[in-house]
């Protein structure tokens, strides 16, 4: 009987290389992304963005919480509880969610028409709830794994805040503070990220588990904008 091959667990270098690998599936070249950097949306269709983008920002604590209930690790948990509290803020009118609430105010949304997601499209809904129900029912490696588009998004989201400010000048610009911060915030959790996979991912096969739980995330972020695309061309 032949025994079977092992593959030879990934270095540092080539896992993170790897990981790193997968911005070329990133939904930085979407065509709405493309678009919205070009000043071409119009403030109906830049609000229909704002508005489903606030079902995924509202959604990410609860991701994270599911992390932290299925993670065993202290020292893990002690880190990671950090997105909770810059999602949601300390105390009230603080936080990732409020200061994207101000942005969907910003481009001339009420608060009321975000909160009540009357401009929710079913496709943002169904990958959202996926992406939160993957860190619910899979090991918690491969949700922390899932969540390393940050290694993408600083890029993104300084092109992003330039786009706004040079193309769409009637955005309150108090209203980009969400973007601002993320440009700091992002760095930081993606290097956590990073360290937390390449230690605890042990085995070969739990490293091409972290690189496929990465693929899934860029795939439910790509399913998101192919969503609000289409209900943006109707506008």
């Amino acid at each position: 009987m032949t025994t079977p091959t092992i593959e030879a667990l990934m270095t540092r270098d080539e896992f993170v290389a790897n990981l790193k690998k997968q911005g070329t599936r990133y939904y930085h070249t979407h065509p709405l992304h493309v678009g919205m950097n070009a000043g071409k949306l119009s403030q109906k269709q830049i609000q229909v963005w704002a508005a489903n983008r606030y079902y995924y920002q509202k959604s990410i604590p609860l991701k994270d919480a599911a992390i932290l209930s299925n993670c065993p690790e202290i020292s893990v948990r002690r880190v990671w509880i950090q997105r909770i509290l810059d999602h949601d803020g300390t105390t009230a009118g603080q936080g990732g969610i409020e200061n994207w609430l101000k942005l969907t105010e910003a481009v001339g949304l009420s608060r009321e028409a975000v909160l009540d997601e009357r401009h929710l499209v079913p496709g943002v809904r169904f990958a959202v709830d996926a992406y939160v129900n993957f860190a619910r029912t899979r090991p918690w490696i491969e949700a922390v794994a899932a969540s390393l588009t940050e290694l993408f998004a600083p890029d993104l989201m300084k092109e992003r805040l330039d786009a706004f400010e040079q193309h769409y000048d009637w955005i309150d610009n108090n209203g980009l503070t969400y973007l601002r911060n993320r440009l700091l915030q992002g760095p930081r959790d993606a290097s956590h990220a990073v360290d937390i996979v390449v230690q605890y991912c042990r085995t070969r096969e739990q490293q091409e588990r972290a690189i496929a739980a990465l693929i899934f995330k860029c795939d439910v972020l790509w399913s998101m904008l192919d969503s609000i695309h289409h209900a943006v061309e109707e506008k």
